[in-house]
């Protein structure tokens, strides 16, 4: 017995999604913009803003930027040829290479992260409570 067709999302849902995508769309190309007025490819400028959170093992790396680690790899190796950041011993564990932001890559980092205009000018026009419904929303759909 052939398994049943999925029901077809309502209107709303369906343009909730394509609002969904517009908003990554928006983001995406303004990061990019962000990232290359430091000349940085935006796998470089994402990679630098997740160790300006703190240092992380190459292969905790790849897993967050859904890469190969050979890809990593490279992206950190232009990252420390531009002093933006450095490979560490864990301390736990010798074996295993940890990438970290170096002091100016940290400044890059914040910089980028200032530099995103998008979201920041679109939610000033939102109350404080609705940009908390907003986060809410946003988290309860990430959890289901």
């Amino acid at each position: 017995m052939a398994p049943p067709h999925p029901r077809r999302p309502d209107q709303l849902t369906l343009d909730v999604v394509e609002l969904i995508a517009e908003v990554v769309a928006r983001y995406h190309a303004d990061y990019d913009e962000a990232a290359a007025g430091h000349a940085l490819t935006g796998a470089q400028a994402k990679l630098l803003s997740l160790l300006s959170l703190g240092p992380l093992p190459m292969r905790k790396l790849a897993q967050k930027l859904k890469c190969e680690p050979s890809n990593v790899t490279g992206i950190v190796d232009r990252l420390e040829a531009r002093g933006l950041a450095e490979r560490r011993p864990d301390p736990a564990d010798r074996r295993i290479k940890m990438a970290a932001a170096t002091e100016e890559g940290l400044r890059v980092a914040r910089d980028l992260r200032d530099g995103l205009h998008f979201a920041r000018e679109p939610l000033a026009g939102l109350s404080a409570d609705e940009r908390g419904t907003l986060r809410d929303l946003l988290r309860r759909m990430l959890d289901a």
